[in-house]
């Protein structure tokens, strides 16, 4: 089974539309809430008045945030529902909730609340300036984690440091120093199904949570631990999940959901968000201003990395430190750099608050380094794969965080960039004009990622059989288009020996029955939830054994499992089919042995530490996946436009579990980031107000704007993986926006640092109207 391209588990669901999602199971006498958001960035709440609103037919109950705790799981700074002050354009002030959806809408319109519009922060630099308004006076009361460092009096939700080598010597050894800065403003995750809830509270307490979700065990334990239930009675049920990127590992409506349910007596109420909402109202993808300065030799090599990150976590911190803590992890790229030093800052604005967006921070990161490598290059007279080929980490480097790297935790990034050489043409040139108007360049770029995770994070799998011999496979991963569980029963269908069509996977989760997985993010699917779907066939496979070797009369260590039977190793003749003894064996006499047999396994992240705050040494994955990329542009000269022609991405996946769906996972990914890179971006007006929030305005990639994709791979197998495979559902999009801004800076012969790469953009920065202040 491993490497051949199977049909998704879920695929005929999927197809024919009977594929359920969470509004899809809303029941009847389901009542609705309607969220009301705050017009304004930065405001005082004056009051709130809700008698006309409750004069409208059906309205039963309306939520403030008054005595409502804080949340956030690194740090706790957002309120549910703003009480007192709101921080951004969008946020909830009220929840409405009525019989019906179009009467707690009526009901929200005449909800009276009156604001005192305070002066607003519209930037990371601009919050650390002197004198900024303070979004968050209390900082120092709030609860954090143990390793979470905000900085009271100030705008800094939480500082990262990575410190590695010696900077006076790097310095000194740098005969050639480039430094530039980069920026970009928050943007969406364009998920097709927008974020969703219900919640009902049953007469006995239990409280039963459907959504829309990645982290539906981290549901299960907020809500015990910010509202005081009992975890045991939480439970949380996730369909499949249309689309998600990151934007759904936060905990935001499900909190709401619960709120409105125990505000009407337990009775099941629907959150959802319009479009609209979604883009603004719920977490986005996080902006970010950088500084990158790099010292090399005079042939390339890079002696010294000063790198400072000014993350835009918006009006809260949520999961946006944990973005800052990951792009800090890996800031130097796949590069070995001895002497390293960056600050990577989470800062307060007024903007939405931010989540992790598909590659958790090395997007960003790589956007800078990458850029920066360019102009080094560039400035040494340098070729530019040459440059990264003269700088790629290997085995026995270290990483900023001072892991010691071999081949199996690493993989190999020259093969990568070689095989980017190859495909590319590189040598067949690098910039060409077509005619007077049309130009076409090629740029590169390099990435490589850890998985910056809970250090205790763990997944578990459980294996039962059906009467005919066939399997059911339950595990907490949650299908939100990865096609993780399909590979997941490969993987069992590799180890049984069986037929996949035998493997009945389940798809939806309940955290009182499914055994847990820590969260459907980060690239973890395959590697966790692999090794505990291995641990539960080997638990299967042993108990199998057992009975067989009574009723065979043989040692267990001379059978083997596999095409539906236990067969003696050395005569295959000699063997019982799985389906006689997986409810134990009958003898003729009547007498039984064995029972029903259920394989349970699980795995544990291992040897990962925390990053020393003053340093950052530590292990905060298990590995790191290499990468290199090409993007090959046709730029218009006289009006500035361009066309993505060609995009590549070479990925060290070491072992292809199933080919088409790697392929797929890896395009997919630098469709998104090509789009994020050349034109998605919220507009913000002078009051920090998103005027852009909707599919007209807001515009990603449509059909006939693609390029031609080419995804490859290098095999370099990761031992303490499943079959030696990599994860690679982020790693196609980390390099696409660096790799797209190298060959357009190549093309119009500036250095463009900003993202979106608009051809206004271009065109202001080509004739010197680019003011990087405004």
């Amino acid at each position: 089974m491993i490497g051949k391209s199977v049909i998704r588990k879920e695929a005929w669901e999927k197809v024919t539309g009977k594929a359920k999602y969470t509004l899809d199971i809303v029941s009847d006498g389901t009542l609705h809430a309607k969220l009301v958001t705050s017009p304004y960035a930065h405001a005082r709440i004056l009051e709130i008045r809700t008698e006309k609103a409750y004069t409208i037919p059906g309205v039963r109950a309306i939520l403030t945030g008054e005595g409502l705790p804080l949340t956030g799981e690194d740090l706790r700074d957002r309120p549910p529902i703003a009480w007192e002050k709101v921080r951004y354009h969008g946020e909830v002030v009220a929840v409405v909730v009525a019989d019906t959806l179009v009467q707690a809408e009526q009901a929200a319109q005449h909800l009276s609340i009156t604001y005192e519009p305070l002066r607003v922060v519209g930037s990371p630099k601009e919050a650390l300036n002197e004198g900024a308004p303070l979004l968050h006076e209390h900082l120092a009361t709030y609860q954090k984690e143990k390793y979470t460092y905000p900085e009271p009096g100030t705008n800094i939700a939480h500082r990262t440091k990575i410190r590695k080598g010696s900077m006076e010597k790097g310095w000194a050894e740098s005969e050639v120093i480039v430094e530039a800065s980069f920026s970009f403003s928050p943007s969406d995750h364009a998920a097709m199904e927008t974020r969703c809830a219900t919640a009902e509270i049953q007469a006995d307490g239990t409280i039963v949570i459907t959504a829309s979700t990645q982290a539906p065990f981290m549901i299960k334990r907020l809500i015990s631990e910010y509202f005081g239930e009992e975890v045991g009675k939480v439970v949380v049920h996730t369909p499949f999940v249309g689309g998600a990127y990151g934007g759904k590992a936060p905990v935001q409506l499900e909190l709401l959901a619960y709120l409105a349910a125990k505000a009407v007596g337990g009775k099941k109420v629907s959150v959802w968000n319009t479009r609209e909402q979604d883009m603004v109202t719920s977490p986005v993808h996080i902006g970010m201003e950088a500084t990158v300065k790099l010292g090399a030799t005079k042939d390339g090599k890079i002696t010294a990395a000063e790198i400072l990150f000014l993350f835009d976590g918006g009006a809260y911190s949520d999961k946006a430190i944990d973005v800052t803590r990951a792009a800090a992890a890996d800031c130097t790229g796949p590069y070995r750099i001895d002497n390293v030093w960056c600050d990577s800052l989470c800062v307060y604005t007024n903007h939405p608050y931010a989540s992790p967006f598909r590659s958790f921070g090395h997007c960003e990161q790589a956007f800078a380094v990458e850029r920066t490598i360019d102009l080094l290059a560039e400035k040494l007279q340098m070729d530019k794969l040459a440059i990264r080929q003269r700088n790629a980490i290997l085995p026995g480097d270290t990483t900023p965080t001072q892991v010691v790297l071999n081949k199996s935790n690493v993989g190999n990034l020259p093969a990568c960039i070689a095989r980017v050489h190859e495909l590319i043409e590189w040598d067949d040139w690098q910039r060409i004009e077509i005619n007077s108007r049309l130009v076409r360049a090629k740029g590169v770029s390099c990435s490589w990622k850890t998985s910056t995770i809970d250090t205790d994070a763990s997944s578990g799998a459980i294996i039962t059989f059906n009467t005919d011999g066939s399997v059911n496979l339950i595990t907490g991963v949650v299908e939100i288009g990865t096609g993780t569980k399909t590979v997941l029963a490969q993987i069992l269908a590799e180890k049984l020996k069986m037929d996949i069509n035998d493997i009945h996977v389940k798809m939806d989760i309940d955290t009182q029955t499914t055994p847990e997985h820590w969260k459907t993010v980060a690239s973890r699917g395959t590697f966790m939830a692999g090794r505990a779907v291995l641990s539960a066939a080997d638990d299967v496979i042993h108990q199998l054994k057992a009975i067989a070797a009574c009723v065979l009369r043989v040692s267990s260590e001379d059978l083997e499992v596999g095409y539906g039977n236990v067969f003696l190793r050395d005569n295959p003749s000699v063997y019982i089919p799985i389906k006689e003894i997986a409810y134990g064996y009958k003898y003729p006499n009547g007498n039984a042995i064995g029972g029903q047999i259920i394989g349970h396994g699980h795995y544990i992240l291992r040897h990962l530490t925390p990053l020393d705050k003053e340093t950052g040494e530590g292990k905060p994955g298990p590995e790191w996946t290499v990468c290199a990329h090409a993007v090959e542009v046709e730029f218009d000269k006289r009006d500035y436009t361009y066309r993505i022609i060609k995009a590549v991405s070479v990925i060290d996946i070491g072992k292809v579990l199933n080919e088409k769906a790697a392929l797929g996972q890896v395009m997919g990914a630098m469709s998104m980031g090509l789009s994020f890179a050349s034109r998605e971006t919220f507009l913000f007006d002078r009051f920090e107000r998103v005027l852009n929030a909707q599919f007209r305005t807001y515009r990603p990639l449509r059909f006939g704007e693609h390029p031609e994709y080419i995804a490859d791979f290098v095999y370099t197998p990761q031992i303490d993986a499943p079959y030696g495979s990599r994860g690679v559902g982020e790693h196609g999009l980390i390099g696409m926006p660096a790799a797209l801004a190298n060959a357009l800076s190549t093309a119009a012969e500036v250095p463009l640092n900003q993202l979106p790469l608009l051809p206004e953009l271009i065109w202001r920065i080509k004739e010197g109207w680019f003011d990087d202040s405004v």
